[in-house]
């Protein structure tokens, strides 16, 4: 099959993109970054995937574009939900680019992480795919973070300390 994987970074796409591969899957990534705060962040975890990309020989779609104001305006008192908010941005934007590439369906690197809200993510993809008209492809790739920690610390990869958004970041860094 044909996958456009969203990825949110580097080190979260390492076990994904091993595992669909060795499944014979043809697989491309997209970047979603306007949930990533603030952009110095950003741009980190971009150059980090461009570096990696290029060394695993994998063709990925940047979004363009940085809109941080309407992430905030659609998350603003919504603060302790965003994560639904985000998921679903995320998730129907690789859907919509997916289904316009003629993509066989489209998956996402949130389901590596152990961190993330993994029922929550599934259900949306699930969802998306039946209003957009693609494929989610769902697999739990949680059974991979080890391994995918220790390559990305191998390849020395820029390792991120939070999920993304400002909000994640001050409950990472202010506790």
């Amino acid at each position: 099959m044909k996958i456009l994987l969203h990825i949110c970074c580097a080190p979260c796409s390492i076990y994904p993109i091993k595992i669909l591969r060795n499944e014979d899957h043809n697989v491309m990534g997209f970047f979603f970054r306007q949930n990533i705060h603030p952009y110095t962040e950003c741009l980190k975890r971009q150059q980090s995937l461009e570096h990696y990309a290029n060394i695993i020989n994998l063709k990925v779609i940047y979004q363009e574009g940085y809109d941080l104001e309407g992430f905030i305006q659609n998350t603003v008192f919504r603060e302790s939900n965003r994560c639904l908010y985000c998921y679903h941005d995320r998730l129907r934007s690789t859907a919509l680019i997916a289904k316009r590439g003629k993509f066989d369906c489209f998956s996402s690197t949130l389901l590596y992480s152990k961190f993330q809200k993994h029922d929550m993510i599934k259900s949306i993809g699930e969802s998306i795919s039946k209003s957009v008209g693609i494929s989610f492809y769902y697999q739990d790739f949680r059974s991979g973070w080890k391994e995918g920690i220790e390559e990305s610390k191998r390849l020395k990869l820029y390792r991120q300390q939070y999920c993304g958004c400002i909000y994640s970041e001050k409950e990472r860094y202010f506790a």
